[in-house]
């Protein structure tokens, strides 16, 4: 096994941006950046952030940004440049209708926004690129400022009420907070931790699944939410015993990343089988199956098997399994 995938091998995990927490709570601040001709913005809308030629993200002065019209405040703190610059993100209303009942939960962000109002048109040689598309080639200044504007505006998208009482919320400490306008609680932006793991059995395979909802061909590594009083390890085991049967041993931490998609974070694993014989839920999974990494190769070289993408920290435990990059 080779050294724990640090922060910095993953595209999405990487650092760069101060985050300016002391700042949040001065109710001024964002006014005064977009006075601030250094002020740099960067417009989200539904999983999507607006890049320019090249797959550079596209970071407006504040005199350019598009008009939007929306009833909530639309501007988030994201931080600060080396330089002392801020850097703001405008959430863009999406008309697109919500999910239906049974889709998955993410199904919003593996396309860019379409119903984005008309007055939101954006400069020339501007567009909307999904953060899955691009997250493998930004920047580590890039990536903090993307992933952190991508999972502030799915946050505020799916909790514009009070989970106490129900009452409507109001945007606080730039973006940072919401409180309710009846009963005065605080409720900040949800994480929510899933374990993915690589599970590699006594003969060095690897096995990976493909899930109900993917397209065809598409393979990955077993990964699950982390439910309620539950340690990670125990996770690990439990979800990949439920969508496989297989049964877990040793279980070592490998790395994390974050991915708002809308909200989890997800924390890699090595996992060692103490089982190898396959039976998918049917559910989750419709199907599993072990990989050498000859088979691997061969199947990937064929295109019967698509790998995950190059953001993903699914794609880093396969490779760092794997030896190398998967063509």
């Amino acid at each position: 096994m080779t050294g724990v995938i640090v922060p910095e091998d993953l595209p999405l995990s990487r650092a760069g941006v101060d985050r300016a927490a002391l700042s949040r709570t001065d109710e001024g601040f964002v006014a005064a950046a977009l006075a601030d001709d250094a002020t740099r913005v960067l417009l989200v809308c539904d999983g999507a952030v607006v890049t320019s030629a090249g797959s550079r993200l596209a970071l407006l002065p504040p005199a350019q940004v598009p008009v939007v019209s929306t009833g909530d405040d639309g501007w988030l703190l994201l931080g600060r440049g080396a330089a002392g610059e801020t850097y703001l993100a405008r959430r863009v209303p999406d008309r697109r209708p919500a999910p239906r009942v049974g889709e998955a939960a993410d199904v919003l962000v593996h396309a860019a926004p379409v119903g984005v109002e008309p007055a939101s048109a954006l400069p020339d040689g501007l567009g909307w690129t999904p953060l899955r598309d691009i997250g493998a080639d930004l920047t580590a200044h890039e990536a903090g400022l993307a992933t952190t504007a991508v999972a502030l505006d799915a946050w505020h998208a799916r909790h514009p009420r009070c989970p106490r009482c129900g009452a409507a919320t109001r945007v606080a400490q730039s973006g940072w907070t919401r409180v309710c306008v009846e009963d005065g609680s605080e409720h900040y932006p949800r994480t929510d931790p899933a374990v993915i793991m690589a599970v590699v059995d006594a003969d060095d395979r690897i096995l990976l699944g493909h899930a109900a909802h993917w397209p065809a061909g598409r393979w990955s590594t077993l990964a699950g939410f982390v439910e309620a009083g539950e340690s990670l390890e125990h996770a690990v085991r439990r979800e990949v015993a439920e969508e496989t049967g297989v049964l877990v041993g040793d279980v070592a931490y490998r790395g994390s990343q974050p991915w708002p998609f809308p909200a989890s974070l997800m924390i890699g694993f090595r996992a060692s089988a103490e089982s190898t014989d396959v039976t998918v839920d049917g559910v989750e999974l419709t199907e599993a199956r072990w990989f050498s990494r000859d088979e691997l190769a061969a199947a990937v070289r064929t295109g019967d098997v698509i790998p995950p993408g190059r953001a993903s920290i699914a794609r880093a435990l396969v490779e760092e399994w794997f030896g190398g990059p998967l063509s």
